[in-house]
């Protein structure tokens, strides 16, 4: 391992953390707990930033994190709450006790986003539900286009085939307000 970068302006080590540092930080942790992160580095005998000290810990050093391959069920989970959730890597760690939010992101971009863009509706990439949702909006969207267009394409009124769309939703202002004519189609 190497040595840390020692910063003579700030009097703080940069880079990588031996294993000094690490138990020190173990030690104080597990005696005074965790109280504020940047106070702490000082009392802890660690010449870090309150940053890095809490990165170190939530990371690497905290008990309970889950080191070693991802199953099938956490990549399973993963792909199915980065649909709902987006990047919201805390909120997809959540749903995976003992893998950090870093550690979810770093095995979504060098795993899982590759395998999912290739083939967004794979057999085994995606669980039914999202096929499903995925399914019946795509047949609402087809619907509802379809319907748009026929109501174009049959001799009506422009003005009727906008009202006609319009009427799907709830309208916040009635049409009767409304004196503009809408041009016809020629």
């Amino acid at each position: 391992m190497r040595a840390p970068k020692y910063d003579a302006l700030s009097g703080l080590n940069k880079g990588a953390w031996t294993a000094e540092e690490d138990e020190k930080l173990i030690t104080y942790i597990n005696k005074y707990g965790i109280w504020n992160w940047c106070k702490m580095p000082p009392y802890a005998g660690l010449s870090r930033t309150g940053k890095s000290c809490r990165l170190r810990w939530m990371n690497y050093l905290k008990p309970n994190i889950k080191r070693g391959n991802f199953t099938s069920e956490e990549e399973e989970t993963i792909i199915y709450h980065h649909s709902i959730y987006g990047n919201r890597w805390s909120a997809i760690a959540s749903k995976l006790p003992g893998r950090t939010d870093n550690e979810v992101k770093n095995y979504w971009h060098t795993h899982l986003k590759k395998q999912v863009t290739k083939d967004p509706m794979s057999e085994t990439k995606l669980p039914a539900e999202i096929k499903t949702l995925n399914n019946d909006v795509e047949s609402s969207i087809e619907s509802t286009t379809d319907h748009i267009f026929s109501s174009i394409t049959d001799d009506h009124d422009t003005s009727s085939c906008l009202f006609d769309i319009c009427s799907r939703c709830e309208p916040k202002v009635k049409f009767d307000q409304f004196q503009y004519e809408f041009p016809r189609n020629s």
